[in-house]
């Protein structure tokens, strides 16, 4: 279990992260929130990211590469919402530049040692 906590596996763990909050959006949703198409929509998104994470722990080339694609649009979107953003601004307030800042290079950090440590470009 060891081994699969590294760098090599940082995406595969935040994606199966968004699993795990799509999953409890699908249960809150449609048990609480008594909706029916709503909670459709985030079980295809449960289902997207569960699988690329299972594939990606499986060490399987094509989800790592696909995992490391969605890190570079979920990296880009907070690159730019630093400089266009108003909801997250209004939200967070004074603190949203240091947050946001801090969320996305730790992004670009995990992004580019997860194409290092899975040597997707160099083969």
């Amino acid at each position: 279990m060891s081994a699969r906590l590294s760098l090599q596996y940082s995406l595969d763990w935040l994606f199966a992260l968004v699993t795990v909050a799509a999953v409890a959006g699908v249960l809150q949703t449609f048990i609480i929130g008594r909706h029916f198409i709503i909670p459709t929509a985030i079980a295809a998104l449960a289902v997207l990211t569960g699988n690329l994470s299972w594939y990606g722990f499986r060490d399987h080339a094509w989800a790592k590469y696909v995992l490391f694609w969605a890190g570079v649009l979920v990296t880009a979107h907070g690159f730019f919402a630093l400089f266009w953003a108003k909801k997250y601004r209004e939200l967070l307030g004074g603190a949203f530049e240091p947050v946001c800042a801090v969320l996305t290079l730790v992004l670009a950090f995990l992004v580019i040692q997860y194409a290092r440590r899975n040597r997707l470009f160099s083969r």
